[in-house]
């Protein structure tokens, strides 16, 4: 009787952990009916198996769990059977099905230099023109090469559907459930709609959201051209990321009247592997930042359209988080982006010290990791590597992800650019958050014992120093001492070095600390983004009224720099949030320890890590710049 309840409780524990696997895989609903079956066919196997050992009174063919092994085989085909299937996202969210596109309304026609293109009216006063090219295809023989012109269209373009994501490693649906679940508290069961979005080469399209025609955010200001425009790029560590997320989707902005653009650029091997064949074979010697030259084909393209979408092509700000930040950054020292944009936000990344923490590296180094991963594929040829299947080379992202200074789209490292008062942004606004290393940390040994390695493999000469300012006596201690100066180290001295470079030539810089903190753990990497681009849900639990207020402060801010340049406001709405109440004063920066905190309180503090900033600066050799 004990054998049979624990065998019981054992089944119905394993049918739970299987369901849960199959709903946050997001397999299909066949996946269940399939499941149901299997397990009928189990019982039934079960007693007949019993029955026919019994009958043979072979008392080892009865311990074989032949049902159980005839189980867990059906399930695992079910499991791979039942993978869910891959649909486009549309202009408006949810999967671009035939019915929803059978209901959409579209926008009236707008001309661009390739031709008309329509979008989609939002219910929420926002029109969105998703998919729309802004360079050819960049695959074949285009693979590696600076991107071309786009086609002109054959008829009207119907922009209602997001372009495929750039190629970049694909991360299980389980695994993005069991993060969503993990790192934000927060999951929704679907049992019926479940889906995947599309990846592919072809991947260089950009979207557009702005206010409703007609609608009083669509009116530009007294003295204003056209609507301010912000252009964001994604993050995701130069491998990985897409355009449509929910986060940083335009339609926040777009009620303030801001016209928003973003778009997918390559990643990873397809846009920023280097080699020598490659710069030979350019006529202007580059390799290596192809997805630089994306992002730049992509203001280009909005420099000579954004006027249709009614749009000033003289107000551009540039804009960017993690990965997407420090291009900005890097972008602010091109001379091939000189003209294309004004002014620049960044977040939670920059390429401005002397020895950037990521997703940057010398040419020279970029030539030695290109040449490792060619000899991984086997070839040196071009023409060979060009007709290899996009699949074959994505599990080479991990090698090839990290800005180059080519000579050409960066002709030196932005810190020898800003030393020589080379520059593109007209003003500023960039910070970091508070736990900003967090999520980089998680499988790495923080633990006490491995404390000293951590800091020598990073500081050198100078780790007592560093262990004095973070002194650990247990492993909590340790573990919390490294997301400290890891935070520091990866995120917020880039943006402390390029607050210094700012004050010295004077542009106009305001730096913040983001310190909210919810039960969505937001004070991580990439926490602030709902925030500044007014994206709460306004039925989500997860965030109170402190957050809607917090989000109401910093997308007032954010839509004021694309605006004026001055996130405090201009004329009437100085001082004031969209939403009508008071909008705390943000001085622009003069002194380089000075940030705006941006949390429960919004008032100016001192940078937390000003004193591991001095070690910094001394191990990287920081030259006070004149």
């Amino acid at each position: 009787m004990t054998v049979r309840i624990i065998t019981t409780i054992v089944g119905i524990l394993a049918a739970l952990i299987w369901a849960a696997v199959l709903e946050l895989n997001k397999n299909t609903l066949a996946g269940w009916i399939l499941t149901i079956a299997v397990i009928a066919l189990w019982l039934l196997l079960r007693g007949r198996y019993r029955s026919f050992a019994a009958a043979r009174g072979n008392g080892v063919l009865a311990r074989i769990p032949i049902p159980a092994i005839v189980m867990v085989a059906a399930c695992a085909a079910v499991f791979a059977l039942t993978q869910p299937p891959v649909k486009s996202v549309h202009a408006l969210g949810g999967a671009a099905t035939q019915k929803v596109k059978a209901n959409e309304t579209l926008t009236d026609p707008v001309q661009v230099a390739q031709g008309a293109v329509q979008g989609v009216v939002g219910e929420d006063g926002v029109e969105v023109f998703a998919g729309i090219p802004y360079a050819k295809p960049p695959v074949g023989d285009l693979r590696w090469r600076e991107p071309q012109d786009p086609d002109a269209y054959d008829g009207t373009l119907i922009a209602d559907t997001f372009a495929p994501m750039s190629m970049q490693p694909r991360r299980s649906e389980l695994y993005s459930s069991l993060a969503q679940i993990i790192g934000y508290h927060d999951y929704r069961i679907s049992l019926r709609d479940n889906w995947t979005a599309p990846m592919s080469e072809d991947s260089l399209y950009l979207n557009i959201w702005r206010p409703a025609a007609g609608s009083d955010a669509a009116q530009p200001e007294d003295g204003m051209a056209g609507l301010p425009v912000l252009v964001y790029i994604h993050g995701g560590s130069l491998q990985t990321g897409q355009p449509w997320y929910e986060d940083y989707a335009g339609t926040g902005l777009a009620k303030k009247g801001v016209i928003v653009v973003n778009m997918g650029y390559r990643l990873g091997t397809f846009g920023f592997h280097a080699s020598k064949a490659l710069a030979e074979e350019s006529e202007n010697g580059t390799t290596g930042d192809y997805g630089l030259l994306d992002q730049i084909k992509a203001l280009e393209w909005v420099q000579e359209n954004i006027s249709s979408f009614g749009g000033d092509p003289s107000n551009i700000t540039l804009a960017g988080e993690s990965a997407g930040s420090a291009c900005v950054s890097a972008l602010c020292t091109s001379p091939l982006a000189k003209g294309l944009f004004r002014r620049a936000i960044a977040e939670s990344s920059s390429v401005s010290a002397k020895e950037p923490a990521h997703s940057y590296r010398a040419f020279d180094e970029a030539l030695e990791t290109g040449e490792r991963v060619e000899e991984k594929l086997g070839t040196h040829d071009l023409k060979k590597l060009r007709e290899m299947s996009a699949e074959s080379l994505v599990s080479f992202a991990d090698d090839d992800h990290h800005i180059t200074v080519d000579g050409y789209v960066l002709p030196v490292s932005p810190y020898e650019a800003y030393a020589a008062g080379v520059h593109n942004e007209e003003a500023v606004l960039h910070g970091f958050n508070k736990d900003e290393s967090i999520p980089f940390l998680i499988g790495v040994d923080t633990k006490l014992s491995n404390y000293d390695n951590i800091l020598k493999a990073a500081f050198g000469d100078r780790t007592e120093d560093v262990k004095t300012l973070y002194s650990a006596k247990n492993n909590a201690d340790s573990t919390q001492a490294v997301r400290d100066i890891d935070s520091a180290l990866w995120f917020a001295y880039g943006h402390y070095c390029w607050t210094r470079q700012a004050l010295r030539l004077d542009v106009p810089v305001y730096e913040y600390y983001f310190t909210k903190e919810n039960g969505r753990l937001s004070a991580w990497h990439s926490g602030e983004e709902i925030y500044c681009y007014g994206n709460i849900p306004a039925e989500s639990k997860l965030y109170d009224e402190t957050d809607r207020e917090l989000s109401d402060i910093m997308s007032t801010y954010w839509a004021n720099f694309a605006k004026y340049g001055d996130p405090n406001g201009s004329g009437e709405t100085m001082g004031l949030t969209t939403e009508g109440k008071k909008l705390p004063r943000w001085e622009a920066s003069s002194d380089p320890s000075k940030v705006l905190e941006l949390g429960e309180n919004v008032a100016v503090t001192d940078d937390p890590h000003l004193a591991l900033y001095e070690i910094i600066d001394d191990v990287q050799g920081w030259e006070t710049q004149k």
